[in-house]
């Protein structure tokens, strides 16, 4: 039954022709590790929730970094979160991380497998596969540059003087980068990110043996969740976008079927910046990702604390909950990767057909004016436009000028969102420790992201911590709560049902569940007091007060209301 299925899904990428032989190539693979499948529950709940972190965050002089996060997380978050994703962790030199030069090493700057072993005992761990691409310096590249064999259809040539202009460009930078091999032969070959990340060829069969080996020891070694990064570019066609192709579906699908019958209870998530349409087209019929990346999220909640006015959030929320209830009411088990921050900057392409250009333009140049950047893309026609924010998302949300308690408390109002909306949360490092731009670094590097990166020494983060009065205590304190609470009440399940409540343009609100379980959320989003009619009182978990059928929201507040005390 599954040769069937793996057979299937082989023969339409590959032809009938093969497809005996590279299945029996898998089914080998999965043999290799069958034995080593870690036992992982079956699904996700309310309990779930993921920290984005890079594997070096947080330092302490003389030991490997992921020793210092085992340390840190098993002292301060094991009540509050499930699961930490180490952003990658491998060789690599350059993008921090998304140019590996070896797939199956742990960094040594990092430690090695056996940390890595460690800190899954309290935690659940997410894996980066940065499979669309490999760094130039890797065995893989400069074996295919010298002339070995295996390597020579790893890789993408391509002919600059071909038409190319209706390939998606998802940066200003070139498609194609000219290389020297050691027969003295100038090839190009497909960059689609930098000339330091040469793409993979996915249509030599070898690759995808590669990727599937790739993924297997992932799950064996404590990845119970893999990230796909920017996974619709895996398959090229001249003469297409080369973006969302239908064989690059194919091919998740068929990791899916591997991973599910090697090693169950293994998810896969799609990360994917593009229009929200186009990320969903990632659920398959069930049948691809686990979750995919809630890009939307990040921009319109920052819109909407800009402008100080929900309506474009509530419309957009609106429309994605007739989509998950409509998943809800098929029974897939699939979800939401909700998050806000993340290691990459506040994607703007999401916001197509949902903000207009004028809200864009009022997003990037109050950016601009807060110490961010704008990244831009070229369109193909000799235009660019808005690609990506550059900023911490706390900065973003506040003014510098604001008092250390007034920061905290707009940026926790953001933060209620994600955790009440429906989905996982997952919580950048930086905003689960209140940090605020790293202007410095950004400038030292000449890489806008680092504004967003900045690597911590432990000892100083935990004294900024236990510092009552510190903008980092009065963030982390509140949202280590926040996310401890919402463990408790089945509403936050990914299966839980949600209702989005219309109570006016200065407030944004959310039903949960149903019944008696039912937590209704509210949270003003204005600097102003916002009036709240509700059908029916409530005990507020938050402040732990019953709230009338009428009261007001102080600015930033926000309420989860629930019938059971």
């Amino acid at each position: 039954m599954i040769a069937n299925a793996i057979y299937n899904k082989v023969a339409k990428l590959y032809g009938n022709a093969d497809a005996t032989e590279i299945t029996d190539d898998i089914l080998a693979l999965m043999k290799k590790w069958q034995d080593k499948a870690p036992q992982y529950q079956n699904w996700v709940d309310q309990r779930t929730s993921y920290l984005i972190t890079y594997g070096d965050s947080f330092s302490n002089q003389g030991e490997p970094t992921l020793t210092t996060m085992k340390t840190f997380a098993d002292r301060h978050l094991k009540a509050a979160l499930s699961n930490i994703h180490i952003l990658p962790m491998f060789p690599y030199t350059s993008d921090d991380g998304f140019s590996v030069v070896d797939y199956r090493q742990v960094d040594s700057n990092l430690g090695n497998w056996e940390q890595l072993n460690a800190l899954s005992e309290n935690f659940d761990l997410m894996y980066d596969c940065v499979i669309n691409h490999i760094s130039k310096s890797s065995d893989w590249f400069q074996g295919y540059l010298a002339g070995d064999a295996k390597y020579q259809d790893y890789f993408v040539e391509s002919d600059p003087s071909l038409d190319y202009s209706s390939v998606t460009r998802p940066r200003a930078l070139p498609l194609h980068t000219r290389f020297s091999k050691a027969s003295g032969e100038a090839v190009h070959v497909w960059t689609t990110f930098s000339d330091d990340q040469i793409d993979i060829n996915f249509h030599s069969p070898k690759v995808l043996l590669e990727s599937i080996d790739i993924l297997l020891m992932y799950a064996a070694n404590g990845g119970r969740s893999i990230r796909l990064d920017a996974i619709g570019f895996i398959w090229k066609k001249l003469g297409t976008t080369c973006i969302h192709l239908e064989e690059a579906h194919e091919i998740i699908k068929l990791w899916r079927i591997i991973l599910d019958e090697v090693m169950p209870g293994t998810l896969l998530i799609t990360e994917t910046n593009v229009p929200h349409k186009e990320n969903v087209s990632y659920f398959g019929s069930g049948d691809e990702a686990y979750m995919v990346y809630q890009f939307p999220l990040p921009p319109l909640t920052l819109h909407a604390l800009m402008s100080e006015n929900s309506e474009t959030l509530t419309q957009w929320a609106t429309s994605l909950t007739n989509e998950a209830m409509a998943q809800l009411a098929q029974g897939d088990k699939t979800t939401y990767f909700n998050f806000l921050a993340s290691h990459d900057g506040i994607g703007v392409r999401p916001t197509e057909g949902i903000l207009t250009d004028e809200d864009r333009q009022m997003m990037c140049a109050q950016v601009e004016r807060k110490s961010g950047r704008v990244n831009y893309k070229n369109n193909g026609d000799g235009t660019q436009s808005p690609y990506e924010l550059n900023i911490n998302y706390l900065s973003a949300i506040t003014e510098p000028t604001d008092s250390i308690d007034d920061k905290a408390k707009k940026f926790i109002a953001a933060q209620s969102i994600l955790l009440s909306f429906i989905g996982v949360p997952a919580i950048y490092y930086h905003s689960l420790l209140g940090s605020e731009n790293d202007v410095q670094g950004m400038l030292d590097s000449g890489i806008n992201r680092r504004i967003n990166r900045e690597k911590l020494d432990l000892a100083k983060l935990e004294s900024e911590l236990a510092d009552e009065d510190s903008l980092r205590s009065k963030v982390f304190n509140p949202m280590t709560r926040l996310l401890s609470l919402r463990q408790q009440y089945v509403a936050f399940s990914p299966q839980a049902s949600q209702q989005v409540l219309n109570l006016g343009d200065g407030i944004f609100a959310l039903q949960r569940g149903d019944g008696e379980e039912a937590i209704r959320f509210a949270v003003n989003l204005t600097s102003q007091a916002q009036a709240v009619v509700l059908a029916d009182s409530g005990f507020d978990l938050i402040s732990e007060q019953f709230m009338p059928t009428e009261f007001e929201l102080a600015p930033y507040q926000f309420v989860w209301l629930t019938q059971q005390k």
